[in-house]
């Protein structure tokens, strides 16, 4: 598995779980997950093999 796409992954998964806490909860630094998830999912992008 390529070291950015398991990067990734584990970023969009980690920025899904705070958004939802966010959503139900209101705790300090909430809207960096949305930054977690957007980066996530550019090493998603980029991470992908294409052969």
């Amino acid at each position: 598995m390529n070291r950015r796409f398991a990067v990734g992954l584990a970023a969009t998964c980690l920025g899904l779980v705070g958004y939802g806490l966010g959503t139900e909860v209101a705790y300090p630094g909430r809207s960096f997950s949305i930054t977690v998830l957007m980066i996530g999912v550019t090493l998603l992008a980029i991470g992908v093999r294409v052969e």
